[in-house]
């Protein structure tokens, strides 16, 4: 599949030692999968301490920081890098590369800094520049080869920038809206930016690991799925009557569910690198589907986000960081013991936070899904910054 087979064309080692010329800095993915790794490792870990009353040095850290940083933070991270790799290939021309990606990686943890320490105008305006001038070059890049197909993407990005701005002005008092609304909108247009490219990825991927399996990809079905899932967050968003969320929600959770279905899952149980993406993608039909209960107050909405966060976000993220590191790394994409284990320790940790959220040992289970979801992360970047700060091994450029 031409979208996650993201190869440069081989080109001449570049033997300049100087820092923006470090392998680190070849390519998108390097840098931002492990900056988001080691941040999604350490932030959670703080997280849990302020809420438990501990670290009260840390007064920038409460429940809008979290919620924040999860997703303008942690998951736009590391789709501002799948993207500059991805636009590499999908037009030829480079995106970010040396000094350039280096000051723009530079930026992004700028405002994490600010999240956590500056005065709020401030961190809004730091924080607020990363996405508009990581979005600018994959705007550029598309457009300059005539690429629509993947321009939405760069829609869905200047959406998030909006809603991120919508965020600061509810914090600051600019805006007479609660700041949980547009987090949730920023979970919303990443699972619609999962669906998407997952109905692309994943059945391919499963055709080519596994012989004689055609999954089940249907253009029609695929387009009802999708309406669905946006009505239903439009819906939500909207606060609309709720038996009407409700209804959309759940038929948007069946309709995401027939999709799935027709991707073979079933076939994937010996192949963690397939089956984590399965896996993680079906959380969005669940989370869905918890969502429809919470908007007739069946459940509580944060059993809904959660699902969609950490089980189909995060699930899918480090499925995706594992394979695309792999391959644009030279490596052979397969799994051993410490992919499976950060498999399994997001999906445990997922499962964790909603016993939580439903009140079964509310504490116990909050602290197992922090030390599940650390220890997954904090793995990654012990396992993967080997290769992320080094040349390809088969000597090719990126």
């Amino acid at each position: 599949m031409t979208l996650l087979r993201i190869d440069e064309p081989q080109q001449a080692a570049d033997n300049n030692t100087s820092f923006s010329h470090h392998p680190l800095f070849r390519l998108g993915f390097r840098p931002f999968y492990l900056l988001a790794a080691a941040f999604a490792a350490v932030s959670v870990p703080v997280w849990v301490a302020r809420y438990y009353g501990m670290a009260s040095f840390l007064t920038h850290v409460d429940l809008n920081w979290h919620m924040h940083e999860m997703t303008f933070g942690f998951a736009l991270a590391v789709i501002i890098g799948f993207l500059f790799t991805a636009g590499r290939n999908w037009t030829g021309l480079w995106t970010p590369r040396r000094g350039h990606l280096a000051a723009l990686a530079g930026l992004w943890l700028a405002g994490r800094i600010a999240m956590l320490a500056a005065p709020a105008w401030l961190a809004a305006i730091v924080d607020l520049l990363f996405l508009p001038l990581a979005a600018w070059p994959i705007y550029r890049v598309l457009q300059r080869t005539g690429n629509k197909r993947n321009m939405f993407l760069v829609g869905l990005l200047g959406l998030l920038t909006l809603v991120n701005a919508c965020f600061h002005a509810a914090v600051l008092g600019l805006i007479s809206a609660s700041s949980v609304t547009p987090i949730h909108a920023a979970v919303l247009i990443i699972v619609m930016i999962e669906s998407v490219i997952g109905g692309r990825v994943i059945p391919g991927f499963t055709a080519n690991a596994v012989p004689g399996v055609k999954p089940v990809t249907d253009a029609r079905q695929d387009k009802i799925s999708l309406t669905l899932t946006a009505l239903a967050a439009l819906a939500w968003l909207a606060q609309l009557p709720a038996p009407f969320v409700a209804s959309l929600a759940i038929a948007a959770a069946c309709a995401q569910t027939m999709r799935l279905a027709g991707w073979k899952s079933h076939v994937t149980v010996r192949n963690p690198m397939l089956w984590i993406l399965h896996l993680s993608y079906a959380w969005i039909p669940v989370g869905f589907f918890l969502l429809g209960l919470a908007a007739i107050d069946v459940v509580a909405a944060t059993s809904a986000f959660h699902a969609l966060a950490i089980g189909s976000m995060a699930g899918l993220i480090i499925g995706m960081i594992t394979r695309t590191a792999l391959g644009h790394t030279g490596r052979q994409l397969k799994a051993g013991r410490s992919e499976f284990a950060m498999y399994l320790l997001v999906q445990c940790g997922v499962l964790a936070r909603l016993l939580a959220a439903a009140g079964v040992m509310r504490t116990p289970m909050l602290l197992a899904a922090a030390a599940c979801w650390s220890a997954a992360f904090l793995l990654y970047v012990a396992v993967y910054a080997p290769y992320l700060m080094a040349p390809r091994v088969d000597g090719r450029e990126g």
